[in-house]
């Protein structure tokens, strides 16, 4: 058996009120006149007070009944409003959600669920459409290597004259092509796992971490200088070192030759990374956090990135509950910290 739906629920409950205050009000009334304080205030023996109780019954059955009536009324009325966000929302498809749900001011409470609807549509949108643009600039990503390759492979079978020499010069290019995929799924599956949060809380060192992962980075003329107090923090050690090895290769790439980094941890357990550079923006900044972002092509290496450093530096940030600031530095650059979360 189902439920009864909640119109016939209200329904009831409307006819079981009306029907208990006037069987409370037959009952002091019948109360007050078996009660009275003297005999003339007492019924006669002739009077007609079993009449008036059976009209009172009946009257209380027609109340009742009549309620219900009006219970269904006044409760399909109040749920009005309910029923057109449920149509809404059943129409909703993953390419009309940023639309809204229309709810009359005049009705308050389904307002505010109207607008609480509306702000979870407008996120489940944002983030519908960040991945419809993820998958597609992934797939570009990883088609023109591809491409690169079956060109590269075509060009050197159709060569008649092709030597020895020519076969291991097209082997090195494919080689370097296939070192770039393999670095862009990695990638990939580190952004993968930062949006997939932290499964396991482990207490580390950020300042040791930090420390290991520059020591295992190339520098390419770049001065780092570090400034790394001890910090015991919570988290996944092995997403943290991804956040700060990104960090870094970001800083060192994105420079100018003869340029500096300086890299600092505190007690607290904040993080940052500062560099010289070329000037960026403050209204760039937000872009560049997305997947696939590129402000330009200069770098102090001969490394073309793909545009995911930043944007993996944010979702583990966002994994971690570490809040992440991002703002262009005074001598260009950027000035990047995030405050990890302490160890209790």
């Amino acid at each position: 058996m189902t439920r009864p739906r909640l119109r016939n629920r209200l329904a009831l409950l409307h006819a079981g009120l009306a029907f208990a205050g006037g069987t409370v009000l037959v009952a002091v009334v019948a109360l007050g006149a078996f009660s009275g304080g003297d005999n003339t205030r007492r019924p006669a023996p002739t009077s007609n007070l079993g009449a008036v109780l059976e009209f009172s019954a009946v009257a209380l059955v027609v109340v009742a009944v009549a309620s219900i009536a009006l219970g269904r009324l006044i409760a399909s009325r109040a749920l009005r409003p309910l029923r057109a966000i449920t149509h809404s929302a059943r129409s909703m498809s993953a390419n009309t959600l940023d639309g809204r749900l229309r709810v009359p001011a005049a009705y308050e409470e389904f307002a505010e669920l109207a607008d609480s609807l509306d702000g979870l549509a407008y996120r489940l949108h944002q983030a519908f459409t960040a991945q419809r643009q993820f998958i597609a600039n992934a797939s570009h990503e990883l088609r023109t290597p591809l491409t690169v390759q079956r060109a590269l492979l075509q060009l050197t079978l159709a060569d008649p004259d092709a030597t020895a020499g020519t076969l291991r010069a097209a082997g090195r290019e494919l080689l370097d092509l296939g070192r770039q995929q393999e670095h862009l799924i990695d990638a990939l599956l580190t952004l993968a796992n930062g949006h997939q949060g932290v499964d396991r809380w482990t207490e580390f060192d950020l300042a040791e971490l930090t420390a290991k992962v520059v020591l295992d980075q190339p520098r390419h003329g770049i001065r780092v200088d570090t400034q790394l107090a001890p910090a015991t923090v919570t988290g996944d050690p092995a997403l943290a070192a991804s956040l700060i090895t990104n960090l870094v290769v970001n800083a060192v790439r994105h420079n100018v030759p003869g340029g500096s980094v300086e890299i600092a941890t505190t007690a607290a357990g904040r993080l940052t990374v500062a560099n010289t550079g070329p000037e960026i923006p403050a209204a760039e900044i937000d872009r560049l956090l997305q997947p696939f972002q590129r402000l330009g092509t200069d770098r102090t290496d001969q490394t073309d990135g793909h545009g995911l450093g930043l944007a993996i530096v944010a979702a583990i940030a966002h994994a971690h509950r570490a809040p992440l600031s991002v703002s262009p530095g005074p001598d260009g650059g950027l000035h990047i910290t995030v405050d990890f979360p302490r160890a209790a």
